[in-house]
């Protein structure tokens, strides 16, 4: 009797939101990294652990100084449509990642580069005088500005993967539709279903496709967190990267051991529309940060244990010693700062009787809804009057981008191990030469020149130890400042089947499929 064809082997993961882009210069969220980090490979790729390995580069050398580094390209590293990978696609991508036309929010992530900053700004327009050369088809120099100790880590990052120019100037903005689309990572896109998948196959040309034991990977829509749980316990899903926190004793109790959560690096916050009214006012903003009961959330609110925050770097960063920062007001009794925040909003004409209403708008989702409500309540009773306004994730970051908010959830996680990491987030946005600020990832727009000298300062300072305390001093004057409202450190909240393995918790959350194998 003949036998078919071993079935593909299929990994259904619980992405989250939709993808608002599979362009790698224009999107900016964990759920899109999982797909284009899939399509589209670096330079350094990430192993089991997200540490920095070689990817489309076999091998490198860094210059004495630490600010050239020289890359060999794999012989065999290929485009999805058989075109040979070479050092100008590379080249290409970093000038577009760089163009103020592109408007890529991500760019200063890959700041360390020579000139970048300048032609962001649009003060060099000659794009060959940035420090990314093609020695040869296999050989890419990357000149910086300054050594630059976490900037392999940084290179793992999808600013820094290659594009094809050919691929891009002959579709526009519809070559990441399927069918047009070309990659050099592991898998290929095939189809992408708006509002419920995004399909990707193994493929055939990847350098490293004989390893793969993926054959197929569903990318499914599981923003309602409730649905997504139920068909993972349905088996329609393998992975799910984000569950209901009200469902984790369930999940302990019912599925014990498939429930995985790890502290990461991240922080969960809210950002404050400083460029206008109320919010500019620093008072306001200091009783808006202490009135909130930090304690309450991990453990009460969401139920799976998340540290409260209150400062902007991450436990644990690299190349940044000592504990999270915590300023002098967080070890006060709650009572207490309750009682300072009604007097600074009585100050600026605020009371129970005549509250200062504001909006607060967050990406829909349970654990969000959640935290807004509590935190609602809790400056009820300073003289606040909180309206809610959810959206989808898409819509919702849109807004930020465009300062079309007063107050506004966000989350951020380390794109690479290094305080600068969060830290640049609250730096003063880049002005370009027709004179408008593009703000990037401050969606609070908070901007303090003191703060901004600080972190010019670290970023060119060699000695680690000097470095940390130059951006522990910015942290400080920033949290002082109330630039933002951190309010917990996140944990990581998978879930994974037993049929998955190489599926390692990490402390950057990012999860290759190249390292996973399923088990009927």
């Amino acid at each position: 009797m003949m036998v078919g064809a071993a079935s593909a082997v299929t990994l259904n993961l619980g992405n989250g939101g939709e993808p608002g882009s599979l362009d790698p210069h224009k999107v900016s969220g964990d759920w899109e990294n999982r797909i284009v980090g899939e399509y589209l490979e670096g330079l350094v790729a990430e192993d089991i652990h997200a540490d920095p390995i070689p990817g489309q580069a076999e091998s490198w050398t860094i210059s004495d100084d630490g600010t050239v580094y020289t890359f060999k390209l794999r012989a065999d590293a290929k485009w999805s449509d058989g075109v040979d990978v070479t050092a100008q696609n590379f080249v290409d991508a970093f000038q577009r990642l760089f163009d103020p036309a592109t408007a890529a929010e991500y760019a200063y992530l890959q700041f360390p580069i020579k000139n970048s900053t300048k032609i962001a700004a649009g003060e060099i327009t000659d794009f060959s005088q940035l420090g990314v050369k093609a020695i040869d088809d296999k050989t890419l120099e990357i000149t910086l500005e300054a050594s630059t100790p976490y900037f392999l880590q940084a290179l793992t990052h999808y600013t820094a993967y290659p594009i094809r120019k050919d691929i891009i100037e002959k579709f526009g903005d519809q070559w990441t539709q399927p069918g047009n689309i070309v990659g050099n990572g592991p898998y290929n896109i095939t189809e992408w279903v708006p509002g419920s998948y995004v399909k990707a196959v193994k493929s055939d040309t990847y350098y490293g496709a004989a390893d793969l034991k993926i054959d197929e990977i569903m990318f499914e829509n599981t923003q309602d967190l409730t649905a997504a749980l139920n068909r993972y316990r349905a088996g329609e899903l393998d992975i799910l990267t984000d569950f209901p926190s009200d469902q984790y004793q369930l999940l302990k109790d019912q599925y014990p051991g498939q429930a995985r959560v790890e502290p990461f690096l991240g922080v969960y916050y809210y950002v404050m529309n400083q460029s206008k009214p109320p919010l500019d006012n620093v008072n306001i903003r200091k009783a808006l940060s202490i009135s909130v009961l930090r304690d309450v959330i991990g453990p009460d609110v969401l139920g799976t244990g998340e540290l409260p925050a209150y400062g902007w770097v991450p436990p644990g960063t690299g190349n940044y010693d000592g504990a999270a920062y915590a300023p002098a007001w967080s070890t006060e009794p709650y009572e207490q700062r309750v009682e300072e925040a009604k007097a600074l909003m009585a100050e600026a004409g605020y009371t129970p009787e005549n509250p200062l209403k504001l909006q607060l708008r967050y990406n829909t989702n349970d654990n969000h809804q959640r935290i807004a409500v509590a935190i609602s309540d809790m400056w009820k009773q300073i003289g606040v009057e909180v309206e809610l306004f959810n959206a989808e994730t898409a819509v919702h970051y849109d807004a930020l981008n465009a300062g079309d908010f007063q107050i506004g959830r966000a989350g951020w996680l380390l794109d690479y191990n290094d305080a600068s990491n969060t830290l640049d987030l609250l730096k003063t946005g880049v002005t370009g030469t027709d004179g408008t600020v593009n703000w990037g990832n401050n969606y609070g727009r908070y901007s303090n020149p003191k703060y901004d000298e600080l972190m010019t300062q670290a970023s060119s300072e060699l000695d680690l130890v000097k470095r940390a305390g130059l951006m522990h001093q910015a942290e400080a004057l920033a949290m002082d400042d109330f630039a933002a409202i951190p309010i917990y450190w996140y944990v990581s909240k998978n879930v994974v089947s037993p049929k998955i393995t190489g599926f390692e918790a990490n402390a950057k959350d990012i999860n290759r499929v190249r390292w996973m194998t399923k088990s009927e």
